[in-house]
């Protein structure tokens, strides 16, 4: 399934590199030598057809399958275990007691009119026709039946059932992560769908690489991935045969020849595509099907986008944007998604060699440029996402608002500018363009008198017109493109050819991107990028041609980047198979009147401990309220009547030190919410959290406290 896979954005060739089963190859991405070696097989890849024939039980949304136990959705009513011994040796004890006076007639001789009314005359006696011996077994086995009567009914008060479930049976249960004998027919690892496709020698070769330990989760995730695109009719089923007659697990490979991440700090189950977070809490507040279970995200979820929120060292890059960077990137590799992680510079994000692109805007070592203008040749198209990125957040945050006017005054640039040149300007050419600087004007005049542009005249005399009025935008914009007209990026955002600029239209294909943003020293300029990102990412999804590679945008720190745009936007990736990962400090981050609509469109909110109050007050609202049963106990003092009620109430009140009292308890339904804000704020702990999940399904999780070192 090779093909000369080399050409790249610029339309320059290369080494030929690996292309994947699925889509063509990624533009911008450099070829790269395969992988080294991995690590030696195991004699027989046992640990990896263990993970194989893992039982995966289907659960609810948010709980790691691989190995789980599911449990009842309600708590069972356990008793504790001190009351249970003490019961069973209790009732073994009046057992005991009530044996014993029977055997010794303290309690008179009726138990024995069954026996006189069943056993015959001439069993009984001296001269009993069964002889002295039968006769004795006669009256020992009476006994021995009521003795069992007695038995049983002291087991069913006592409960010995349960104790012999919970202290006998329960030690020689077979641990959670052992599956019985698989049937040859159900055996993963014997690719039975490929047989009855008729690939037999196919599967033959995946099932012997995965017996002899060549096979690893990548790249069983791969193979099915280049599967699907047989079934889809999108390769056929001889060129999949043939390349995996080839090469065996090592088939249709990444571009980027990889087989797996250079290191992996997070559990992955690439089978179900979930990344391990933390532990459901054990905790009353959590449904008890939760409680105990692991916790972990997969596309199913993020396919609805998550938004986390805590102060700085609440865990959210090393606890949650990393696992799910890491995850993306294992997907990718697999041919299942492409990602984009935007952080700064150093912040842990993973090291470059988990990535395919990695953009370093303001150091000049940085092999890779970013486009400003998303890879389209459209003016109007690149004036919509660059007037996002400028000034999209000065746009006011209230519905019907937008970015219109900016757009226009860079449409009115330009469509000209690009007409005239071929190429859209490059940073300094635009500042002075938006400045009103006469010497551009008016050899953009000339030119496009010069070529007959006639409509693109009118564009470029209504702008002039525009310069200088009151409410114009043009000064405002030209003050943010300054933001990008510094030294540091004299180097970056070349439009002229002379850069190897990543454009987010890559994401047709699976791509491992990384951009570190110039946080020191250029804060402003980091955050316009970063909405710039965010605009692009959102435009080009919804223009995919292939939606079945999943899309996510991982964006650590979102401090200025929501926007009413950026919202809009998060709304519609549901339904290209696309989202966001976004965290932030608190939401005094974001306006006040988005703050509400950001947590109603992203599926999956989480709160980290440290929240402050007034944050915690948006999750509570946007989580709502439940029915529960509230229970008021109140304590009433027994008055005593009679002169030895008196007496003995006094005697009681000398010894306890409190008066006699008769408690009333009173069950009723109340609302209240599930989460409060103080709740949110004092009693999550360090290294915990809220998260609520919703599936792209629709199926929701209520608020769960996780321990994301668990």
């Amino acid at each position: 399934m090779d093909s000369d896979g080399t050409q790249e954005a610029r339309g320059t060739h290369a080494n030929p590199v690996p292309r994947p089963a699925g889509p063509p190859e990624i533009p911008a991405m450099p070829p790269r030598p395969p992988q080294a070696p991995p690590a030696p097989p195991l004699p027989d890849g046992s640990a990896f057809l263990a993970w194989l024939r893992a039982p995966r039980p289907e659960a609810a949304p948010g709980v790691w399958r691989f190995g789980h136990r599911p449990r009842p959705a309600e708590e069972p009513d356990v008793t504790p275990t001190r009351q249970l011994i003490s019961g069973a040796l209790i009732a073994f004890l009046v057992g005991w007691l009530i044996w014993s006076l029977l055997q010794n007639g303290y309690l008179g001789n009726w138990w024995w009119v069954p026996f006189d009314l069943i056993v015959p005359d001439a069993w009984r006696g001296a001269d009993s026709d069964l002889g002295e011996t039968g006769t004795f077994l006669v009256y020992r086995g009476y006994e021995l039946l009521v003795a069992l009567a007695i038995m049983v009914g002291v087991a069913r008060l006592g409960r010995w059932g349960e104790v012999w479930r919970r202290f006998v049976t329960a030690r020689f249960r077979r641990p959670e992560n052992q599956a019985g004998p698989t049937a040859p027919q159900d055996d993963p690892a014997q690719w039975n769908e490929l047989r009855a496709a008729g690939a037999v020698d196919a599967a033959e070769r995946l099932a012997a690489d995965a017996r002899s330990g060549l096979m690893r989760d990548v790249d069983h995730a791969r193979i099915q991935r280049a599967w699907q695109g047989v079934r889809t009719g999108r390769h056929s089923l001889a060129t999949f045969s043939t390349a995996v007659l080839k090469d065996g697990a090592a088939a249709c490979l990444h571009p980027s020849g990889y087989r797996d991440l250079p290191a992996r700090l997070a559990r992955h189950d690439l089978l179900t595509g979930q990344v391990r977070l933390g532990t459901a809490v054990d905790d009353v507040r959590n449904p008890y099907t939760y409680r105990g279970a692991g916790l972990a995200l997969g596309p199913d979820l993020l396919g609805t986008s998550l938004v986390a929120v805590g102060p700085a060292g609440s865990g959210k890059t090393g606890a949650v944007v990393r696992p799910v960077a890491e995850s993306l990137c294992l997907h990718a590799l697999a041919g299942r998604a492409a990602v984009v992680v935007v952080g700064g510079a150093g912040a842990g994000l993973g090291p470059a060699d988990a990535y395919d692109v990695v953009v370093r805007i303001g150091n000049q070592e940085s092999e890779y440029d970013l486009d400003l203008y998303g890879g389209t040749g459209d003016p109007d198209e690149a004036a919509a996402v660059l007037a996002e990125g400028l000034v999209g957040d000065l746009a006011d945050p209230h519905p019907g608002s937008d970015t219109r006017r900016s757009t226009t005054v860079l449409a009115q640039l330009l469509g000209p500018f690009r007409a005239v040149h071929g190429r859209f300007p490059s940073v300094p050419e635009l500042r002075q363009l938006l400045d009103g600087a006469p010497g551009p004007f008016a050899a953009l005049r000339r030119g496009l008198q010069e070529s007959g542009q006639e409509s693109l005249l009118r564009e470029l005399d209504a702008r002039e017109r525009q310069m200088g009025q009151p409410g114009d935008v043009g000064g405002v914009l030209a003050d943010r493109v300054a933001l990008l007209d510094r030294p540091a990026f004299a180097g970056f955002f070349d439009t002229s050819g002379q850069s190897r600029p990543f454009t987010l239209k890559a994401l047709d294909h699976p791509v491992r991107v990384r951009i570190d943003l110039p946080e020191r020293g250029h804060a402003d300029a980091s955050r316009l990028l970063a909405r710039l990102v965010l605009a692009q990412f959102t435009a080009s999804v919804a223009v995919r041609e292939d939606r079945s590679l999943f899309a996510c945008l991982v964006l650590d720190d979102a401090t200025g980047v929501v926007t009413p745009e950026a919202v809009r936007g998060i709304q519609r990736l549901r339904s290209g198979n696309a989202g966001v990962v976004l965290t932030l400090r608190t939401l005094d981050d974001v306006a006040r009147p988005l703050r509400g609509p950001l947590l109603g469109a992203t599926g999956c909110r989480m709160a980290l401990a440290g929240l402050t109050p007034w944050d915690g007050q948006d999750f509570a609202e946007v989580w709502g309220k439940e029915w529960t049963e509230a229970r008021d106990v109140t304590d009433r003092q027994i008055i005593a009547e009679t002169p030895a009620g008196k007496a003995l109430h006094a005697v009681r009140r000398v010894i306890t030190g409190k008066a006699p009292t008769a408690r009333a308890v009173t069950v009723r339904q109340v609302e209240r919410e599930r989460w409060s804000a103080s709740e949110l704020a004092h009693a999550v702990p360090a290294g915990h959290a809220v998260l609520s999940l919703t599936t792209v399904q629709g199926e929701h999780a209520p608020p769960l406290l996780v321990n994301l070192r668990g």
